[in-house]
């Protein structure tokens, strides 16, 4: 019997809604397909290998896991400690905490470890990223899921997302920014204010907690595109009418973050360990004119030779869109405003003023065009000495321009789906596409083979040479060229074995020039002679005075136990054992051989 027309039309073309979450699935496969590519060579061995070009920042964020983990079993502060740095701590609010990761995955990093917890945070956060992207775009914004799939999935792997992939766990989490965004424009007609409002406070308060650098930049850039966007003729009236559900929506986020984050804010700005701005060059640390036509190293264009050195370092390639790209989303644009109404057009041009205006913000103090640089000067430079603002880099405000692209690229696919052009515009608006994106498409992280945790602490064997709670130092100190202190104490706290202390470490304090932070804390005799034996490669000149002052040094960090291992893990370079093992021989005698490593007991216990 055949079958009826409409029966037909339903085996043939399923339904809209199980089209829908058919693609939803396919997006969210290829997004965490992407994650797992992009990671790969750390999967191959997540204890085992440490991504190449930032090592040192992914020591510092498992020990931000394992610490974490520590304060919620231990009931400890989470945002201030004295395991590091003794004996003066370190202010952790201050520093890139990751506090709300830290215990909601602590069970986890208690069960697999912190390296093998920082892979899957690390890679949830692309996959995440790219999804939450996509879920903004297809619910609120375009109609089309391929317009939301082509937005969401540039945006969660565009060249600074997957640079940044390079050990930071903060910056990877940019699934917060879609959600600020949808949380934010809830308040424009919300109906239940101190509801809406009370969401985006907490939402405020967790990004604060994961990415306070990436909410500060978020906050700016839609604050910038509001503004634009009220302020144009075609929205004047509706801005005045919701701006008053607006504003007490937005009050009520105030408050509720302002309580969440009382303590942390205090320690912030007014606690021990503070400093005002960063040690880093601002005029370093800014993106290069050229770099936004520049492809990024880790991509297909990469790795067929088209790569550029205009970042500071491989993790900060914060634009380097390529010129094709750049050259696409104008013609997007051009595309979107002829057809576009009073009211779209103000969203384009909210859009595009955000994006010229972080782009000239993100070439910083003084333009640099293709690594040189000139006496241009630039906006950033009236900004940059500006509370907050001096704390930034700004060349990661490049970042803000990556989701006005995608926005752009989802627009233009959702119009051209809508109303068809013909066949030779359709192959060339696709061509266009194609070879603006496939050269960006995303390349494994290098990854590297990292020296083990030696036997002397996954033993436990460390607690007979140090007091509980008392110090050990590896040699040379543990800094972020030298990241072992922290990985050491990062397992001996997930296992459970107990606390040990160390001098000095990775975090940013106090002691800069101006007033300003600096990396580790301000150098002192014994830590500087164990650095240029380990650069070096040769034992200094020890004098009488020389070792009064490494006496003085380690009765002000009460080391009790020195501990070199066989393979000392540089970040930026070689270490040369021997020459350490020297130095430390010629200060204080032969030394012990217990386990895998050299130990010299210094201290009373």
């Amino acid at each position: 019997m055949p079958s009826s027309p409409s029966s037909a039309s339903v085996t043939t073309s399923p339904p809209r809604v199980t089209r829908d979450r058919r693609a939803d699935l396919i997006v969210a496969l290829i997004a965490l397909a992407l994650a797992v590519w992009v990671t790969s060579g750390l999967w191959r061995d997540p204890n085992g290998r440490a991504i190449t070009v930032n090592s040192s920042d992914q020591a510092l964020f498992e020990w931000l896991l394992a610490f974490g983990g520590h304060t919620v079993s231990h009931g400890e502060n989470p945002f201030f400690t004295y395991l590091i740095n003794v004996p003066d701590g370190v202010n952790l609010a201050v520093n890139t905490s990751i506090t709300v990761y830290a215990v909601v995955f602590a069970p986890l990093t208690y069960l697999i470890g912190p390296p093998a917890t920082f892979l899957v945070i690390l890679t949830l956060n692309l996959a995440a990223t790219a999804v939450a992207w996509y879920w903004l775009l297809s619910r609120h914004l375009v109609g089309s899921r391929l317009a939301a799939a082509v937005g969401g999935l540039f945006i969660g792997f565009s060249p600074g997302m997957v640079s940044h992939a390079n050990a930071h766990l903060n910056w990877t989490a940019g699934w917060l920014v879609p959600l600020l965004v949808w949380r934010l424009f809830v308040l424009r007609r919300s109906a239940h204010p101190l509801r809406d409002g009370a969401i985006l406070g907490v939402l405020v308060a967790i990004a604060f907690s994961i990415a306070a650098e990436g909410l500060f930049f978020t906050a700016l850039g839609l604050g910038l595109f509001v503004a634009v966007w009220a302020l144009h003729p075609a929205n004047r009236v509706e801005a005045r009418s919701v701006l008053p559900s607006f504003l007490r929506g937005l009050a009520v986020t105030t408050v509720v973050a302002g309580v969440l984050l009382a303590y942390p804010l205090w320690l912030h700005f007014a606690g021990p360990q503070r400093f005002h701005g960063t040690g880093f060059d601002s005029v370093i640390h800014s993106e290069d004119i050229a770099a936004y036509a520049a492809y990024p190293r880790r991509s297909l264009a990469g790795e067929a030779g088209l790569g550029t050195s205009l970042a500071p370092n491989p993790t900060e390639e914060n634009s380097f869109f390529g010129l094709p790209l750049l050259l696409l989303t104008v013609a997007c644009f051009v595309l979107l405003w002829r057809s576009a109404t009073p009211r779209r057009r103000a969203t384009l041009w909210g859009l595009g003023v955000l994006a010229v205006v972080f782009a000239a913000l993100s070439f910083g103090p003084v333009a640099k065009v293709n690594g040189h640089r000139t006496d241009l000067p630039m906006p950033f430079d009236l900004l940059g000495h500006l509370p907050v603002v001096n704390a930034a880099l700004p060349a990661r405000l490049a970042l803000v321009v990556t989701p006005v692209i995608g926005l752009l690229l989802a627009f233009a696919v959702d119009r051209l789906r809508q109303h068809r052009p013909g066949r030779a515009a359709a192959v060339a608006w696709t061509a266009a596409f194609a070879i603006a994106l496939v050269p960006l498409v995303p390349t494994p992280l290098l990854t590297i083979e990292r020296e083990p945790i030696p036997r002397f602490i996954t033993s436990g064997a460390w607690r007979d040479y140090v007091s509980p709670g008392g110090v050990l130092t590896p040699a040379p100190l543990a800094l972020d060229v030298y990241p072992d202190g922290q990985r050491w104490q990062a397992y001996a706290l997930a296992n459970r074995q107990g606390e040990f202390a160390i001098p000095s470490g990775f975090f940013l304090g106090p002691g800069g020039p101006d007033g300003r932070g600096r990396i580790g804390p301000v150098p002192r005799p014994f830590g500087a002679l164990l650095d240029q034996a380990a650069r070096s490669g040769l034992p200094p000149i020890v004098t009488e005075g020389t070792r009064e002052e490494v006496r003085a040094d380690l009765e002000h960090w009460r080391i009790e136990t020195v501990v070199l291992p066989d393979e000392v893990h540089g970040a930026k370079w070689p270490v040369d054992e021997e020459a350490v093992r020297r130095t430390l021989t010629l200060l204080f005698g032969e030394p012990e051989r217990v386990e895998d490593v050299w130990l010299w007991r210094v201290g009373q216990r």
